[in-house]
């Protein structure tokens, strides 16, 4: 019997642009999170006395700023070395060989798996077949688990996989591969990487398992993040225990403002949920998006002075949770009380997607904004239009522009035609 660490999507060090254009977020600490959840994985490998860790691929974010990046790792290898423990891994999309133009040397106990064809690692002692290969760039678009090799007979066969897996919702189709593609090799246990969502695919003949990332980098990677703990019995059979690694969580909440008359009454709500959410995620740092949903008389007010709103939210949590938590942003999901819901739900669904794609990608947005500047000043009261004129922060903008096409919209068909709304 023996156990094994399973883990993937580490992206150490990475950048988290998006981060940088909140004045006052905690940057710093985000970007040492991926380092600090790495250092938990390694922790958890030692404390356990795992005989091995996978690492099923993008371990790093891209290509190293500096040697820094890699001498951390190296570091870590140092430390499970001390304790005779093993690494295998192989590449991702994001450090494909031929994105990586530094390197260092590995460690002897540290197997990286080549990226022109699949390869086998044996360990004799423990009757383990470890199969992996590498991405060679980061667009790989084959079917690669079906050139895997066959099961060695007599020995635990372990598949390590870099893969979109029939293609999971939010991620590139790379290496895709169907269950069957996985069943037919006659493994024992697949780790695969790529998906940033922690699922069990399969408990059994054979187990197939996303442990997720390590740690959150945005808001849309909420809640905890794991590796996956696998004991393996002398007849092959597997138990999987997820344990949290990450250190910074990222969570999103709900305020329903129904029946709220102003801001104060918001953050008398908003504090007690967040004295919930703090007794829940045992965190040193939590980062929150809020969204404000109901039909309420604060709707205006928060429209109307929504850069005012976020500050003072902000302040009721580094109250509420001893500074625990940073809220990231907020959201207007709500509606005046004398106003009825539109009919027209998709549109704004629409609008909501659009907005959002903006906040994210830095390009777009900036396109957006430069074509579309005359046309958004126009039509945008005289706080919202100075935030123009800072690039950072227009992400701030475009959080606001949603609540306030939707108040519009919807006032315009209220209004009905030939009318001014």
């Amino acid at each position: 019997m023996f156990r094994f660490l399973h883990v993937a999507d580490v992206h150490i060090d990475s950048p988290l642009k998006g981060l940088a254009n909140y004045p006052g977020a905690p940057v710093e600490e985000c970007r040492r999170a991926t380092r600090h959840a790495f250092e938990n994985v390694v922790k958890t490998a030692i404390t356990e006395r795992v005989a091995f860790v996978v690492i099923a691929g993008d371990l790093y974010d891209g290509d190293w700023q500096d040697y820094n990046t890699g001498l951390f790792f190296i570091a870590q290898m140092a430390r499970l070395a001390e304790y005779g423990i093993k690494v295998y891994l192989v590449r991702g999309n994001h450090d494909a060989a031929n994105k990586m133009t530094r390197s260092l040397r590995l460690p002897e106990h540290v197997r990286l798996f080549d990226s022109s064809k699949p390869e086998t690692a044996y360990d004799a002692e423990l009757g383990v077949a470890i199969h992996g290969q590498s991405f060679a760039t980061r667009a790989v678009l084959d079917n690669l688990a079906r050139s895997y090799p066959a099961r060695v007979s007599g020995y635990f066969n372990l598949g390590v996989l870099h893969t979109c897996l029939s293609g999971r919702e939010g991620h590139e189709s790379y290496a895709p591969c169907s269950l069957d593609d996985l069943r037919q090799r006659g493994y024992d246990y697949w780790a695969l990487g790529h998906v940033h969502e922690c699922e069990i695919v399969s408990r059994g003949d054979p187990w197939i398992v996303f442990p997720g990332n390590t740690q959150g980098r945005h808001a849309r990677e909420i809640g905890a993040k794991y590796c996956a703990l696998v004991a393996v019995n002398d007849q092959h059979q597997c138990s999987v225990e997820l344990r949290e690694v990450d250190v910074a969580r990222w969570e999103s909440i709900e305020v329903d403002l129904a029946d709220a008359f102003d801001l104060d009454q918001a953050l008398a709500r908003t504090e007690t949920i967040l004295h919930k959410l703090v007794e829940r995620v045992d965190r040193e740092l939590i980062l929150v998006r809020i969204t404000f949903t109901g039909q309420s008389q604060a709707h205006s007010d928060l429209l109307a002075r929504s850069a005012q709103w976020l500050e003072q939210v902000r302040s009721t949590a580094i109250t509420a949770s001893s500074g625990r938590i940073w809220v990231e942003k907020i959201m207007a999901r709500t509606t005046s009380v004398a106003q009825a819901y539109s009919e027209d739900e998709g549109a704004f669904a629409a609008i909501d997607r659009f907005l959002e794609e903006l906040q994210q990608d830095e390009q777009t947005r900036d396109h957006f904004l430069a074509t579309n500047l005359a046309d958004v000043r126009d039509r945008l009261g005289s706080e919202l239009t100075s935030l123009l004129n800072d690039p950072t922060r227009r992400i701030d903008l475009l959080a606001q522009i949603g609540p306030l096409l939707r108040d519009r919209l919807t006032n315009s068909r209220r209004a009905g035609p030939g009318r001014n709304a």
